[in-house]
């Protein structure tokens, strides 16, 4: 039943004929697991808690930064250094008392996927990831829950439901993920903070649709969104027969090593800690340090790198490195991702001592410098 306080919260929105009373109580009885408390995540949660969905699970392990907040409106300056799935739940339940919000500060992985999805009818993936994205569709699949799947990356997104009975899944769409350096992350290519705002919204209201039964939900069609040229582009997609998981003869019974599958297993890179590199600076020779970040990034904050190269640019700029093929090259980046693409780049073309700073600008300011800014 609708309390009184709720009747008056959801009043406009019961005043719509294919929502209603029967329609609004459908909603409290739902239950959203929302994947990243980021900007497709803050959107999705605002507005699935404003429409009075009554349980929502947020799934995000990161904390958040000051890098966050152009686009990550869930979260306020006095929210830094929280962890997002505990900021989520502030603010949405400070939206809607009349709804539960689950907190899980946690990694999704093989270990817990299949356990979590479980416990929700809707699963909406807002996750920047390719390991993670085909994580969530093949525990989806395997769980037969829905998927509302988003991504952004600078002035472009697109959105479609996935693993709907008889419809495609992901991998019906992308059969194997693209390999790990042709496609940079939203930190190295950089996105409109608006952007994951129109996304987020639109995958929101997928979520509803689903839940209501009303509509031409987004099943077996992409949304292609230009903010740049403000168009938009829908294409059909159809469930493949040949799909490794969900085709007429599925190969995939199972969760599988994701980071293998997508090429990101980057366990064997060499790491230096901050620490380490903090004592070899005094030391002669020093070691070479690069900074793998966009020129932007390195004028915001700096831990002294002797040389900028741009991860996009390494590859056609090793010969200013030639001098030092020999020496003791330390990669760093914001959190460690991008330099270890780096170190396996430089030790594939012969610079055997390169080594990467483990966590990045991120560790450095936590164990040597908290003056660092670590935007």
């Amino acid at each position: 039943m609708l309390t009184p306080e709720e009747l008056r919260q959801y009043q406009r929105q019961l005043a719509l004929r294919e929502v209603g009373m029967a329609g609004q109580r459908k909603l409290k009885r739902a239950s959203v697991l929302i994947m990243g408390a980021g900007g497709l995540g803050s959107p999705l949660a605002l507005y699935l808690a404003a429409a009075g969905v009554g349980r929502l699970g947020v799934m995000d392990f990161d904390r958040v930064e000051p890098s966050n907040l152009h686009r990550q409106v869930l979260h306020t300056t006095k929210d830094l250094g929280r962890p997002k799935a505990e900021s989520a739940r502030a603010t949405l339940q400070d939206l809607n008392p009349h709804i539960t919000i689950e907190a899980l500060p946690v990694r999704l992985c093989r270990q817990n996927a299949l356990e979590v999805i479980a416990r929700f009818d809707v699963v909406a993936d807002g996750t920047d990831n390719f390991a993670t994205r085909y994580l969530i569709n093949d525990a989806c699949v395997l769980t037969g829950t829905p998927n509302v799947h988003g991504s952004v990356y600078q002035f472009e997104g697109q959105l479609s439901v996935f693993c709907t009975p008889s419809a495609p899944c992901y991998r019906c769409l992308f059969p194997a993920p693209p390999p790990p350096d042709l496609v940079p992350s939203c930190a190295e290519g950089g996105v409109l903070g608006i952007l994951p705002g129109i996304i987020g919204s639109l995958q929101a209201t997928e979520v509803i649709k689903l839940v209501l039964g009303i509509g031409s939900p987004l099943i077996g069609r992409v949304l292609m969104v230009d903010a740049l040229g403000a168009a938009f582009q829908t294409l059909t997609v159809r469930r493949s027969s040949a799909c490794a998981l969900c085709g007429d003869a599925p190969t995939i019974t199972g969760l599988v090593d994701y980071a293998a599958f997508c090429g990101t297993d980057d366990t064997d890179t060499p790491e230096i800690a901050p620490r380490a590199l903090h004592r070899m600076r005094g030391q002669v020779p020093c070691p070479l340090l690069l900074d793998v970040r966009h020129e932007f990034e390195a004028d915001i904050d700096s831990i002294g790198a002797d040389l900028v190269i741009p991860l996009p640019q390494l590859g056609l700029r090793l010969s200013e490195l030639e001098q030092y093929r020999n020496s003791r090259i330390v990669v760093h980046c914001r959190s460690g991702v991008r330099s270890r693409k780096a170190v396996r780049m430089l030790r594939n073309a012969g610079f055997a001592a390169a080594v990467s700073l483990a966590g990045g600008i991120l560790a450095w300011r936590r164990d040597i410098d908290p003056a660092v800014c670590a935007h």
